[in-house]
């Protein structure tokens, strides 16, 4: 079951490739300059995905990063973060499925509700007007930090010793990670909430990281096809997140194995609240007319 899992992860990777692929040939094709990334771009798709592989999450450091510096437009920043880390979390769930145990059926549920979520959700995105979608993602912003507070002080769940969901607990775990699917395509990492749903439910800590890498590579391919279609990202950044961020997630896969974070989770608090009151405060001034009677473009 876990081969046919593989094989059918393996079609989603090729799908995805091939959507991604056709974009970049009619961008090349359009004459569109744009396509090849930056230093910056491929520096960040290298470092989020690395700290990302080793506990730290991609998602909000990301969203930072590509606020602070206004490398892409707000509407435009969940369809970049889904479609520019899915090859890098694709890498993540071969490994992470191969080398964890964990119960294959609660495996396989839990990816198929989150897919599906983010099937719904991706829809909703691509389509929702930009001040919503900066609200949206500045109090997914403050979430993320909230998350990574309790990390810090170890107020998150310890989790139990199974290996399965059943009854019950199957039945919360499904409407959690469907929850879960749907808020990725706003820009909430799956990483965090999803290690505290299954540790709540009395899972093994160590059973989260196949069930929240299996999910999100699942999800993304299926999230970014429609984000591609709808032009709703970033071609350039994504390609630099993408490119930079598979080696990055064998390196801290194989080779670095941990780090001490404790620091760098400090950090990274303070970058994403300074992100997340950025983006309410945009949604706040576009709300507001010019004196002329417009809204701020």
């Amino acid at each position: 079951m876990k081969f046919a899992l593989f094989v059918v992860l393996g079609v989603f990777c090729a799908l995805y490739l091939t959507v991604l692929v056709v974009a970049v040939l009619r961008a090349r094709a359009s004459g569109d300059s744009r396509v090849a990334p930056s230093f910056f771009e491929l520096a960040l798709g290298f470092v989020t995905c690395f700290f990302d592989t080793l506990g730290i999450g991609s998602f909000a450091p990301t969203t930072a990063a590509l606020k602070l510096r206004r490398l892409v437009p707000d509407e435009k920043i969940p369809g970049t973060l889904n479609v520019g880390h899915t090859l890098p979390t694709i890498t993540q769930a071969f490994i992470f499925i191969a080398m964890v145990v964990v119960d294959l059926r609660t495996l396989v549920l839990m990816i198929a509700a989150a897919v599906l979520g983010s099937w719904l959700g991706a829809g909703f995105v691509a389509e929702a007007p930009r001040r919503k979608i900066q609200i949206g993602m500045g109090f997914a912003l403050l979430g993320a930090a909230a998350i990574f507070l309790m990390q810090i002080f170890q107020l998150t769940p310890g989790g139990g010793e199974a290996q399965e969901l059943a009854g019950w607990k199957l039945a919360a775990g499904l409407g959690g990670n469907f929850i879960l699917g749907m808020l990725m395509e706003v820009g909430v990492g799956l990483y965090a909430p999803c290690m505290i749903l299954v540790s709540l439910l009395g899972m093994s800590p160590q059973s989260a990281f196949p069930i929240m890498m299996g999910s999100c590579a699942f999800l993304m391919p299926v999230g970014s096809v429609r984000f591609i279609r709808s032009g709703s990202y970033s071609l350039k950044t994504t390609l630099g997140l993408g490119l930079a961020g598979v080696p990055a997630v064998l390196i801290a896969a194989f080779i670095v194995k941990s780090l001490p974070l404790a620091a760098l989770r400090w950090l990274v608090v303070a970058v994403v609240l300074y992100a997340a009151f950025s983006m309410l405060r945009s949604a706040v001034v576009e709300k507001r007319p010019h004196p002329d009677g417009h809204k701020p473009a």
